[in-house]
């Protein structure tokens, strides 16, 4: 008995081994492309071989295709060919143009049957249709009913038969040559449009100690996947690579992608993605095998911690420059009115660090940040979002999500000398910052010194920190209910 079960259980795990090695697998990328491997089994001759395979996606790249016999046997490929049109009725009508055909319409319970003839099918190449409306320009058919002619279709259109070359499926054709006959199985992988995915963070902001700027955070991460390629994949090893890839992007395929999107499905499990680096970028592998229907968007989660520490940071950067963006640098210097502009907004941020010690440290792809804080009743609300870009472990996150209501600022130059002759200018600020919030409030004071890059402060009401070669830093504490006046004295010199 007990051999018995263990050539069951050996069975068993060969059957699953056999079936996991031909499954497909897809290592997605997160710029609308992707690549897939799929099997194929082969029946040759010795000689050419006609081989066709309706497996492949509707945006595949023809020119990526490798074709592999997986035992080693020799193969030649004579030809290739690529079909991304699949029969359709708008298709059959271009078949049939110049023709008449049997158009059928419902009186009642009742249908009626009448002959047209096809002027024109009103088919164009490479416009997408979906459930027969087309997704871009396509002329009206043209249908001649009773010697009259008539723009659109009568009714619904029977046709006699399929032509001898329509395909149902994106079809690749081979003519492949071989020495030596018999059965294998094949490998293919091609690049193809149509698929990509994101990572979504949804973060859970929890209050610190009174009068602190130190928040709790618990985080649960989501990866996206969205199948616009034309084909399903059944149960395939799924890969997604983050990182910034060089690709060139074919204009023509990705003007055909779908735009259908469906509902999610939801996965509700532990954490099923495993990350890993990978040449210069960074590997997620779902550790279950996944569906992914046409267009179809389908989640799972990848990441889940709490207790991350992270600081609500108030900053008030307060000259408008914006305007002008396209001044040069003898400009800035020498127009008076530059950077005078007030802006009296005082930005809210969240920092944090992507470490072990602060229950992170896994390189996290980039995507969108949605920040949730508790009400009184415990309910959640939407305090803010915004997106990061790829980061690596060990690396500060921050990321504005909005603007203060309780906290304004106000900025105005006080005084300006220039003297052109001497090359030099002296330029003084009053910054005041109110807080009318019921506790403190840290607040840092951020300036651009963007007269000149030889620079000095002559005067300051408050120390302040270097940012860098032309930005200084103000941390003041405003009290509750109160205001802070920052002033300084610039002198620049060329």
């Amino acid at each position: 008995m007990k051999k018995l079960l263990a050539a069951l259980f050996s069975l068993s795990l060969t059957l699953f081994a056999a079936a996991q090695d031909s499954a497909p697998s897809l290592t997605i990328y997160n710029q609308n492309f992707f690549v897939a491997r799929d099997h194929l089994t082969l029946e040759l001759k010795t000689g050419a071989n006609h081989v066709e395979f309706a497996g492949v996606t509707a945006h595949l790249e023809p020119d990526s295709v490798i074709l592999r016999d997986l035992t080693g046997r020799p193969l030649q490929i004579l030809e290739q060919s690529y079909r991304a049109d699949p029969i359709s009725q708008e298709l059959l009508l271009s078949f049939y143009e110049g023709k008449t055909i049997d158009f059928q319409v419902q009186r009642g319970d009742k249908f009626l049957t009448f002959p047209g003839k096809i002027i024109r099918s009103g088919y164009a190449s490479g416009v997408t249709y979906i459930n027969g409306y087309p997704q871009g320009v396509a002329p009206q058919p043209i249908i001649q009913v009773n010697g009259v002619l008539q723009f659109g279709l009568p009714g619904q259109p029977l046709f006699p038969a399929l032509s001898d070359d329509s395909i149902l499926k994106p079809t690749l054709t081979w003519q492949l040559a071989t020495t030596q006959a018999g059965h294998s199985e094949a490998e293919i992988s091609y690049v193809s449009g149509g698929m990509t995915w994101q990572s979504d963070y949804n973060l859970v902001v929890s209050d610190g100690a009174k009068n602190s700027s130190m928040n709790s955070l618990d985080l649960v991460g989501w990866i996206t996947m969205q199948n616009h390629s034309g084909k399903t994949f059944e149960k395939a090893r799924i890969k997604l690579l983050a990182g910034d890839v060089s690709k060139l992007q074919d204009q023509r395929l990705s003007g055909r992608m779908y735009r259908a999107e469906k509902a999610a499905d939801m996965a509700a499990s532990a954490p099923v993605v495993s990350e890993k680096s990978f040449d210069e970028f960074h590997l997620y592998t779902l550790e279950r095998p996944a569906t992914l229907h046409d267009n179809e968007t389908k989640q799972v989660e990848f990441v889940r911690s709490t207790g991350i520490q992270s600081q609500r940071l108030y900053i008030y950067d307060g000259a408008q420059v914006e305007q002008y963006g396209y001044y040069s640098p003898e400009q800035i210097r020498n127009e008076p009115g530059y950077g005078t502009a007030s802006n009296p907004k005082v930005w809210v941020m969240q920092e944090l660090k992507n470490s072990e010690a602060n229950h992170l440290g896994m390189a996290l792809p980039k995507g969108r940040l949605r920040f949730y804080r508790r009400d009184t009743d415990g309910s959640l609300q939407f305090v803010g979002e915004n997106t990061i870009d790829h980061t690596p472990k060990d690396e500060m996150i921050r990321v504005y999500t909005g603007n203060a209501f309780d906290i304004v600022g106000e900025r105005k130059r006080t005084n300006f000398h220039v003297e052109s002759n001497q090359h030099w200018m002296d330029e003084t600020f009053e910054i005041r910052v109110r807080n009318h919030k019921k506790d403190a409030a840290n607040v840092r004071v951020v300036e651009h010194l963007y007269r000149w890059n030889n620079w000095k402060l002559t005067d300051q009401s408050h120390q302040s920190k270097k940012r860098d070669a032309q930005t200084i830093e103000f941390p003041v504490e405003v009290a509750a209910n109160g205001e802070q006046i920052v002033t300084y004295t610039v002198h620049y010199s060329w």
